[in-house]
């Protein structure tokens, strides 16, 4: 399994990685002992960050207008109205797969559009729809931190040990980018521990050799619920 890699400017803008080259996005952090040298690919094969070409946004001598973009490009820059005057055009374009398998929930999960996430949803969007390298749109919220969008994907009865094809989970995911918040909201709803990726990391694992100290509580506090007698 493989984290996406750093964080990537599109438009202009500054934004969260997300996509297929792994399991969406995650910013790179330093090994805490000297045995765990690796480089971050020993960690995780594949990247997830989502490049410009990849967004569709090659460089032109003028600068693309909203009119230009597709639904995918709107729904992660986060243009609500523009997705919903595309849609009221062709309500098709809800569960439209770009070349990568990446519908427009996809691309806003991916880049923490809540307002986007919610309205999708609400039209009635699949949050199960899984890419060609069987990215999800809950991995893709988790790589990024994006805990809000975790929980709304969650209730929509997503399933939390999905992976992706390196064998990466939202859980190992979130652990990889130090992404507590998710981590804990994952482990509330029940996300699978033991799950490794195909590198052989499970989450407990990858949080010590990333040096996630935190994060390695959040997973002991909750081994230790896990088997606590009942009262």
């Amino acid at each position: 399994m493989e984290a996406r890699g750093d964080d990537e400017v599109a438009d202009g803008q500054h934004v969260q990685p997300s996509s297929a080259n792994a399991c969406p996005s995650e910013p790179r952090q330093e090994k805490s002992t000297e045995n765990l040298d690796a480089d971050e690919d020993d960690l995780f094969k594949h990247s997830t960050t989502l490049t410009n070409k990849q967004r569709g946004n090659e460089v032109t001598v003028r600068p693309a207008t909203l009119d230009s973009l597709s639904i995918h490009q709107l729904a992660a820059q986060g243009e609500v109205s523009q997705v919903v005057a595309h849609l009221s055009r062709d309500s098709s374009l809800i569960s439209r797969q770009d070349e990568r398998g990446f519908t427009p929930l996809m691309w806003a999960a991916a880049f923490g559009e809540k307002a986007v996430v919610d309205f999708l949803l609400e039209k009635g969007a699949d949050p199960k729809t899984i890419a060609r390298e069987r990215e999800s749109a809950l991995t893709l919220a988790s790589s990024g931190g994006y805990v809000d969008i975790v929980e709304s994907l969650l209730r929509h009865g997503v399933d939390i040990n999905t992976y992706d094809w390196n064998g990466g989970t939202p859980l190992l995911y979130a652990v990889r980018g130090n992404h507590i918040k998710c981590v804990e909201a994952l482990l509330a709803k029940g996300a699978d521990m033991t799950i490794e990726s195909d590198s052989g990391y499970s989450p407990m694992a990858l949080a010590v050799a990333l040096g996630h100290k935190k994060i390695q509580k959040v997973l002991e506090d909750h081994i230790l619920k896990l088997y606590k007698p009942p009262t």
